[in-house]
Order: C-alpha cells, then sequence, then structure tokens
C-alpha cells in the first residue's frame, strides 16, 4: 500500500491538487473519499472534475439527495454521495457496482458507508479538518498506476 499526505491551506489549494489528479485519471478508475461532514470533499472532486475536463466545476455538486450525478467530460464521471445510504446493499439493489467496471471515472464521497464492498483497486482519499482552512489530505493505494500519480503532484 503507498500513502502520501499533502497539506492545504485553502479551498483553491485543494481544487489544484484535484485537478492534478483528475488530470491522471482514465476510465475505469474508482476514487473513494472520506472525511467528516464539511472536509472538503466536494471541492476536491470539483478539481478532479476539471481535470478530467468539465469546463464549469460550479455544475459540480454533491448528489446527497439523487444518489449520482453524472457529468461529461474526456471520460464519463459518476459522482456519488452515499451521506444518506444507511446500508450498502441498497446501492447494490441500483446496480450501483455496475460503474465500478464502466467506462467512465466513478468518485465516491463517504464511502466508508460501503468500504468493505468496494473494489480494492481503487485511490482512497481521506480529508481531515486541521482548521478553518487547513485540511491534511491523505492518498492511498494499493495500485502502481496511482502510485505513479501520487509521486507526480
Amino acid at each position: 500500500m503507498y500513502t502520501r499526505t499533502y497539506l492545504s491551506h485553502s479551498p483553491e489549494e485543494t481544487q489544484r491538487l484535484g485537478i492534478q489528479v483528475g488530470q491522471n485519471l482514465g476510465a475505469g478508475d474508482l476514487v473513494a473519499l472520506t472525511g467528516e461532514l464539511g472536509s472538503g470533499k466536494t471541492c476536491l472532486i470539483q478539481g478532479i472534475t476539471l481535470g478530467l475536463g468539465i469546463l464549469n466545476p460550479r455544475q459540480v455538486t454533491s448528489p446527497t439527495f439523487t444518489l449520482i450525478n453524472e457529468y461529461k467530460g474526456r471520460v464519463p464521471i459518476y459522482h456519488f454521495d452515499l451521506y444518506r445510504i444507511s446500508r450498502p446493499e441498497e446501492l447494490y439493489e441500483l446496480g450501483f457496482e455496475e460503474y465500478f467496471y464502466g467506462n467512465g471515472v466513478t468518485l465516491i464521497e463517504w464511502a466508508e458507508k460501503m468500504m468493505g464492498w468496494l473494489p480494492p483497486q481503487r485511490l482512497s482519499i481521506h480529508i481531515k479538518i486541521l482548521s478553518e482552512s487547513q485540511r491534511e489530505i491523505q492518498f492511498s493505494t494499493p495500485q502502481a498506476k496511482f502510485e505513479e500519480l501520487l509521486r507526480s503532484l
């Protein structure tokens, strides 16, 4: 398992880090984000989607009530928010796992709600609030592809 930690001093810095990550993602990649409410998961995802070719990050909002938002970038982007999920089985009833192996990038907020159900071939990101503006962003992955990505940041 490869782990790398970054310190962000602002939402803009978090978004710039996300852009670099997004520029290196491709079809079939899965990113699992964890962290408390208000830690910056959606902000990082906005950056990732910019890196994937979304022109307006304001169109990227957390799909708390709809569970999934789909965006068109250079590859399809599937953005899940599991905050309101009480049982992982709820997602499987909706065909959630089909997105894992599809032709797009899957981004999952509140991934801790189903971490045991996710494929191990993923990029995991945990965001910790340090202060009003500072965040510790920890990346971990067992995949060589993502390890190379993290070394390049």
